[in-house]
């Protein structure tokens, strides 16, 4: 499956998620948005931890991208707490979230169809934040994404971002929806590569979007590599049956990267 092919498959597998009302799909409440109006909101960028407050500081008037973060979920709070919102998303479906929340709460969100590495339609230094939630498994190179979060972000402005830890992906995904831990995979991880063509049908048949797990040293280091700090760091669990690893280990990685610019 070349990039287009993949662009493309995974597209139509979150609308198909958006369309079943997935849970990262369904937009939030008109009291969550009030409570937002109110200064009292919170975002999360895995499961179950909402993030630090400190982590956003005060964002009213500041200029917020939601990368890959369609859903109708982050950037409607964000722009409700007084941010200018930009969300970025393969999926329109994802995309007609925001749009539905913003309409139906008199907010203002732009919305951007594209690809996560490749953020082209925005110029250098066009943002004050990047909210980044769990999403990069979904594309099979993460260290574009750093670069071009890192360029498009201002001198003292953060990446907010969640991720899988990779062990996840050494176990196969079949057994583990059955309660059984298989170590199977070798990290760097790919559905497309690591899979086999039987299961890979079965996903596909399911429109299910494909996935691929990365290591750390791209996941942290990459963020690095790109010219970030890292100012904060958690990690962030999701307990249900489909996920057994859950009883041992936290399976989300949060991190806060600062690009700090030398100085002249």
């Amino acid at each position: 499956m070349h990039r287009r092919e993949l662009v493309d498959y995974n597209r139509k597998a979150w609308d198909h998620l958006a369309s079943n009302d997935n849970q990262w799909t369904v937009p939030v409440s008109s009291e969550t948005i009030e409570q937002a109006r109110q200064g009292h909101w919170q975002i999360v960028l895995t499961p179950e931890k909402p993030v630090p407050q400190q982590w956003l500081g005060s964002i009213s008037g500041a200029d917020v991208l939601c990368l890959a973060g369609g859903g109708g979920q982050q950037a409607p709070i964000l722009s409700a707490a007084g941010a200018n919102v930009t969300t970025l998303d393969n999926s329109p479906a994802q995309l007609q979230r925001d749009q539905l929340v913003a309409q139906r709460e008199g907010l203002e969100i732009a919305t951007v169809l594209g690809q996560m590495d490749d953020l082209s339609d925005f110029h250098d230094q066009a943002f004050d934040l990047i909210i980044h939630p769990c999403s990069n498994c979904f594309v099979p190179q993460i260290r574009p994404v750093w670069q071009e979060a890192f360029r498009v972000l201002r001198p003292g402005g953060h990446l907010l971002s969640g991720f899988n830890n990779p062990v996840r992906y050494l176990f196969d995904s079949f057994e583990m929806q059955k309660g059984n831990l298989v170590v199977k995979h070798g990290i760097p991880y790919s559905d497309l590569r690591d899979m086999s063509a039987e299961n890979r049908q079965k996903l596909m048949d399911e429109n299910e979007p494909m996935e691929f797990g990365h290591t750390l040293t791209d996941q942290i280091g990459g963020q690095i590599d790109a010219g970030f700090v890292i100012s904060g760091m958690y990690e962030d669990n999701w307990l249900t049956p489909e996920e057994p690893l859950t009883e041992y280990l936290d399976v989300f990685i949060a991190t806060r990267a600062t690009r700090q610019d030398p100085q002249p």
